[in-house]
């Protein structure tokens, strides 16, 4: 690994990382997982409530969607009788690590010792008044639905699906090739005891299942559930006498360079996860081949072929021969990707589950779904379309 520059004066740390149950319309409310997971966090760093003075998360208050927001901050503050000496939401954010993102800076800059960052999430129970319901509630559509809803595109499936066909036009992926992302997401999440899907699929069975919206089928789209997760961002000097290691954030990546839409940029066949991953390098004298593993957004499996070629695991294009056979990415690969199973068959966590994993990873407590060589570099990516962030996560001091 090459040397790393001091993004954050190296000051900004995770020191502890927790999850909620999780599951299929498990019933309980999104408050309810929250602090769950929001307690195991502060736990697995050493800490009680009272240590931690900042909240952050997203996507903040106010949305309309049930199942969309677990929890505001405020309600979480008062839930745990937190005292906090800064805190944020908001869904105008890099990502749904948006927030974990404005915490490095808050404790770099001392406005905070310990940070509990979380998303939360009940769209499964939420669904069972319909999938509209939940993405669109009430009231006047979002201004690209009133150009796509007139001809029934009215989900990111759709939205997306027109984006994966003009690249499977111009660079040759395929069907088989994004069915390795689900096939491999699925054989991860066999080995996670929390995973919804946990039951084997082969790359037989994806091709079969019936379509969604082409060329995504039933496997390429992730699982909505009920669950939370959460870490815990640290100043380094707070942090010591801790009881594990902390894992040092390297660089962050927070670029937008286009409009904010959907199908609006100069070449339809990226995202803003290419300006997310350009900004994420330029901060950092590390690089793609440094990393040794990748937890990416998987909302829809072609949003990780974006995430690969946008942070430069491999050539413009070329994203169909890295995933092929699914041997790249696999647990004992060179570079293992969405080791708890991802978002197709783990469960909509909704981006920082990604982050949750990461560390996880890194700190060597995955169980039978930790990577074979424990990583000292993960990069971890999430958001689709208009929405994304990454991060450079790594053990070293």
């Amino acid at each position: 690994m090459s040397e790393p520059s001091g993004l954050f004066g190296r000051k900004a740390v995770v020191t502890g990382a927790g999850k909620s149950q999780v599951g299929r319309r498990l019933g309980r409310s999104g408050l309810e997982l929250t602090v769950e997971a929001a307690l195991r966090a502060i736990a697995d760093a050493g800490l009680e409530p009272d240590d931690i003075d900042g909240v952050a998360s997203y996507p903040g208050p106010g949305v309309p969607d049930p199942g969309f927001s677990g929890a505001t901050v405020h309600e979480l503050r008062n839930a745990l009788g937190l005292r906090s000496r800064w805190f944020t939401s908001s869904m105008e954010t890099a990502g749904q690590i948006g927030p974990a993102i404005d915490a490095c800076m808050a404790v770099a800059t001392g406005l905070a010792d310990h940070v509990l960052v979380y998303r939360s999430v009940w769209e499964s129970t939420a669904q069972t008044a319909g999938r509209a319901s939940v993405l669109f509630g009430s009231g006047r559509l979002p201004d690209h639905l009133e150009y796509f809803g007139p001809f029934g595109a009215v989900s990111a499936a759709n939205w997306l699906a027109m984006a994966a066909q003009r690249y499977m036009h111009d660079f040759g992926l395929t069907r088989e090739q994004l069915g390795a992302i689900a096939v491999n997401a699925r054989t991860n999440a066999g080995l996670n005891p929390d995973a919804v899907y946990r039951t084997p699929m082969s790359l037989e069975d994806y091709l079969e299942a019936r379509m969604i919206s082409d060329p995504f089928c039933l496997y390429d789209c992730d699982v909505p559930c009920d669950g939370a997760s959460a870490v815990i961002i640290s100043r380094r000097e707070a942090a010591a006498g801790l009881p594990k290691p902390p894992l040092t954030v390297e660089s962050v990546g927070t670029g937008m360079f286009e409009r904010a839409t959907w199908d609006q940029r100069a070449d339809i066949t990226t995202m803003a996860a290419h300006d997310a991953a350009t900004t994420l390098w330029e901060r950092t004298t590390l690089r793609p081949a440094d990393v040794d593993m990748a937890q990416l957004y998987d909302g829809f499996s072609f949003l990780t072929v974006q995430w690969l070629e946008a942070l430069g695991f491999c050539e413009r294009g070329r994203v169909g021969e890295f995933v092929e056979g699914g041997h790249r990415i696999a647990l004992d690969g060179e570079l293992p990707l969405n080791t708890s199973g991802g978002q197709l068959s783990g469960g909509r966590l909704h981006g920082m589950g990604f982050l949750h994993e990461a560390c996880v990873q890194l700190w060597g407590e995955g169980g039978d779904r930790q990577a074979p060589k424990t990583p000292e570099l993960v990069a971890v990516a999430v958001g689709g379309g208009p929405v994304a962030g990454a991060m450079l996560l790594s053990r070293r001091d």
